[in-house]
């Protein structure tokens, strides 16, 4: 599963205005804002108070626009320039944002004058969010009424900060120096990352674990599923190996103090450099990432805190983000008081908490996000034989295939996107139905697995014949090309963590079906992550990326259970199979009376009981009888 979504480790949302044209000014208004989250994005006008910028003692309200195709061409009618903002509804600083900033009457004043005022839930429109995810929520960005940027600003920003950079791009609307062009990057044609640059990233991760706290970086810390599963899973070296597991369990340790004791469920961050300070948005890439590697690690550790830890955010989900008819809400906000830092709030017990309130829920309901807690309750299941973990990844699995599916086997957003569709929904539900596979041997999921994966390979498919683009760029005879965003000459572009797990999931579909278009596929998706300009841009997908690697130059573990599937003994063993199976293995049930295994690339004998058989490189053990003696197997 890809990071979050929400792909930055605060909460963000960006603002877009439209400015009017006028002189130009010289000034030093250019320079980057604090780093900070922004909550409530709504389309309600924001008021202000007091005397604006033009001499009115009422300046009115904010009229806010959403992000639609005239919006430029408004803006050359109106003489105007265009701020969007770029924010998320469970985010703080969003919060604080529209109760400081957009009710300030000198920023009403200008934005009403000159400015078209964008707002946007970036939760809702992943193509803006994947374009502007560097620059945090909420993101504030000013374009000219040619769609070409001006400035792009992180996080919030204090009022008079505010007017003063709106006042000064009026004056000179050209682009400052957070708002460069973007290179053009040639990728390789290695479909593998080559030696020397993995030990480069390899040294690059471990340099940045933090040994005194746990957690890599020592700003804001959080729990990464992906350098926790690296951890658990591939040894830089071997002799290190014990180690990373060491600091695999020092992290996920200190990062139980990020579960909320009351309500379980994990809050996204601390501030401070410590795990004592967290921002409380409970959003769904984190319950989702964090299930399932606390859910690995109670299997791998055989340790009751991180079980406990498990079973905290399960319980979280369902009772605060499962809708009545199976699927998932998105989040929960950090603020039961829009703008008001919840810290005494959420350290009061469940009686008085609800006295006051409760954070309120973003019900909206996303493919994508559905498609990473199914495939996170799959493996919880495996790692807990909780049943009900199971109904209920497979009960949103067919809500969303009932009510989000696209001709093809892609998925939308929401009911009805304005743009898109999105390789996140496509790409999260595809991983998904293969992750029910996995654990249930069941093939309706294996088959909507691979029409995902061809939808995907035919409509988000870059034409550099590099990586895999966020937006789609083919049309089909039942679905036309979709509006994807009004500014002039704009690309869909490829982003690293949607990447990542496109080349986990087609070098893993591969196996499980031998058909050579997903190993293509996974390897397309390994040039761009192979591509030296790609891979120093940024540190935080290292650890998916260095998974991707390893997973395409080795072979899983294979483990399938011969028997049939109303056999009490064929049951015991393939829940004996998928408890450890969260890691990169390709776990099978071969009824004959299925017929041929998708993959047949092993043939399996006449038996008289159910047995299973474990598979490495060209070997296999002779037939497994026993379920305690397949957990041995597999655990070494």
């Amino acid at each position: 599963m890809s990071r979050t979504t929400a792909k930055t480790n605060h909460p963000t949302r960006i603002v877009v205005i439209v400015l009017a044209m006028s002189a130009p000014l010289a000034c030093c208004r250019h320079a980057n804002g604090p780093a900070s989250a922004t909550n409530a994005v709504t389309t309600a006008p924001t008021k202000g108070g007091g005397e604006a910028a033009t001499g009115n003692t009422d300046p009115g309200t904010i009229e806010w626009t959403d992000w639609n195709d005239g919006l430029f061409a408004r803006a050359a009618r109106e003489n105007k320039l265009v701020l969007l903002d770029l924010g998320a509804v469970w985010c703080h600083w969003c919060h604080v944002m529209d109760e400081r900033t957009y009710s300030d009457p000198r920023v009403i004043g200008i934005l009403r004058q000159k400015y078209i005022a964008v707002r946007v839930d970036q939760d809702a429109r992943p193509d803006l969010s994947n374009r502007y995810e560097d620059y945090g929520w909420p993101a504030t960005v000013l374009f000219d009424s040619a769609g070409r940027e001006l400035a792009k600003r992180q996080g919030y920003i204090p009022p008079d900060d505010m007017a003063a950079m709106l006042d000064a791009f009026v004056k000179d609307p050209t682009p400052g120096p957070s708002a460069p062009p973007r290179a053009k990057i040639e990728y390789t044609s290695a479909s593998a990352v080559g030696e020397e640059l993995r030990n480069d990233l390899v040294k690059r991760l471990v340099d940045t674990y933090d040994a005194e706290r746990g957690g890599w970086g020592r700003g804001q810390k959080f729990v990464d599923p992906l350098a926790i599963e690296w951890y658990m899973t591939q040894a830089p070296m071997p002799d290190a190996s014990e180690e990373r597991q060491k600091q695999a369990r020092q992290t996920l340790t200190a990062g139980i103090k990020l579960i909320d004791p009351v309500w379980g469920g994990v809050y996204q961050y601390s501030t401070d450099g410590d795990w004592d300070h967290p921002h409380f948005e409970k959003i769904m890439s984190y319950q989702a990432g964090l299930l399932r590697a606390y859910a690995m690690a109670g299997v791998r550790f055989d340790d009751p805190k991180f079980v406990a830890a498990a079973n905290s955010i399960h319980t979280f989900l369902v009772k605060f983000l499962l809708d009545s008819g199976g699927a998932f809400y998105a989040s929960q906000d950090a603020d039961v008081i829009p703008g008001q830092h919840s810290g005494e709030y959420f350290a009061l017990d469940d009686a008085s908490r609800r006295k006051i309130g409760v954070p309120a829920i973003d019900r909206h309901i996303y493919s994508r996000e559905n498609g990473w807690a199914i495939e996170a309750l799959a493996d919880f299941y495996a790692a807990s034989a909780d049943a009900d973990a199971l109904a209920q990844a497979q009960a949103a699995a067919r809500w969303i295939m009932q009510h989000r599916s696209l001709p093809g086997g892609g998925f939308s957003h929401v009911q009805r996107d304005v743009a898109g569709p999105y390789l996140g929904d496509t790409l999260s539900m595809a991983r998904a139905f293969l992750a029910l596979y996995r654990v249930t041997g069941d093939r309706q999921w294996l088959k909507a697995s691979r029409e995902s994966a061809d939808f995907i390979i035919a409509r988000f498919s870059s034409p550099e014949d590099a990586a895999f683009v966020s937006v789609a760029i083919s049309a089909s005879a039942e679905m036309p090309p979709a509006v994807i965003t009004p500014i002039p000459q704009d690309r869909p572009r490829p982003q690293t963590d949607e990447n990542v797990s496109a080349a986990r999931f087609f070098n893993l579909l591969n196996h499980y079906t031998h058909d050579p278009r997903y190993r293509q596929a996974a390897e397309r998706a390994m040039r761009f992550l192979s591509t030296p300009a790609v891979v120093h841009g940024r540190g935080d997908w290292l650890p998916g990326a260095l998974l991707a690697d390893a997973e395409l130059r080795t072979e899983p573990l294979h483990v399938t259970v011969v028997g049939a599937k109303n056999d009490l003994k064929a049951q015991s063993l393939y829940r004996a199979a998928i408890v450890n199976s969260a890691g990169y293995q390709r776990i099978e049930w071969y009824d004959a009376k299925e017929g041929p295994m998708p993959n047949a690339d092993v043939e399996y004998p006449g038996l008289q009981q159910a047995a299973a058989f474990l598979c490495t490189g060209n070997t296999c053990s002779a037939p497994i009888n026993e379920s305690e003696v397949l957990k041995r197997r597999m655990a070494q």
